[in-house]
């Protein structure tokens, strides 16, 4: 079972178009098709450039295709309602026991609230999700309505999360236009993610650095 088979299962992607609904509804930005698939691209990235096998990385990317279903159910508590729906479907699925532990696990870890980096492949997924920071996730069209989360987002012009060749430091590089956001209205939402951040780059053997605007910041 791959991860192409996952992105083109009409059962998940129903999931997923529906939980983004959800989000939309209630103001959040975007976490569809985009967000899953880039998240689920960077976690595989990222345990491929470490050298982790083949296998665990296709989990990688498929526990990032999956992290975010839980929205669905509702935004509170999303990570551990998402294990339970990702079990569900796995099971169904026939993947085998073992494999459905380690993204069942990683995915009721992905969250700044109560996830922790238990596993590789939990560390990797943090790292993805929380550094899907771009301009083209605001859905408000109005910019003199956008509250902090809108202006941050908005207000990030690129994007990159990279591995040094020595293997030894992740580093997220956002380049902000300060006239939408500033760099202290970034850390007074994404605080918290950050810390996770560099607990995720811990559990993988490496350092965090967060640029902003070629200046280090963490």
């Amino acid at each position: 079972m791959t991860y192409e088979i996952i992105k083109n299962n009409d059962e998940i992607n129903t999931y997923i178009r529906q939980a983004d609904l959800s989000l939309s509804a209630l103001g959040y930005t975007e976490h569809s098709f985009a967000h899953v698939t880039l998240v689920a691209e960077k976690a595989g990235y990222i345990l491929k450039t470490l050298g982790y096998d083949d296998r665990m990385v296709e989990l990688a990317k498929i526990a990032g295709y999956l992290h975010d279903i839980g929205n669905l159910v509702n935004r509170v508590e999303h990570s551990q309602s998402g294990a339970i729906m990702a079990f569900r479907i796995l099971d169904h699925l026939k993947f085998p026991p073992d494999e459905i532990g380690l993204i069942v696990s990683a995915i009721g870890n992905h969250d700044e609230g109560t996830g922790v980096p238990v596993s590789p492949l939990a560390a990797a997924l943090i790292l993805a999700d929380k550094s899907d920071v771009r301009r083209n996730r605001v859905r408000n069209t109005d910019e003199t309505t956008f509250d902090i989360h809108d202006r941050v987002n908005y207000s990030v012009t690129k994007s990159e999360l990279k591995i040094n060749e020595a293997h030894t430091i992740i580093k997220l590089k956002l380049s902000v236009d300060t006239h939408y956001g500033s760099v202290m209205d970034y850390f007074e939402i994404f605080l918290q993610r950050m810390i996770l951040c560099r607990k995720a780059a811990e559990k993988l053997g490496l350092q965090f650095k967060l640029m902003i605007n070629e200046q280090q910041l963490i």
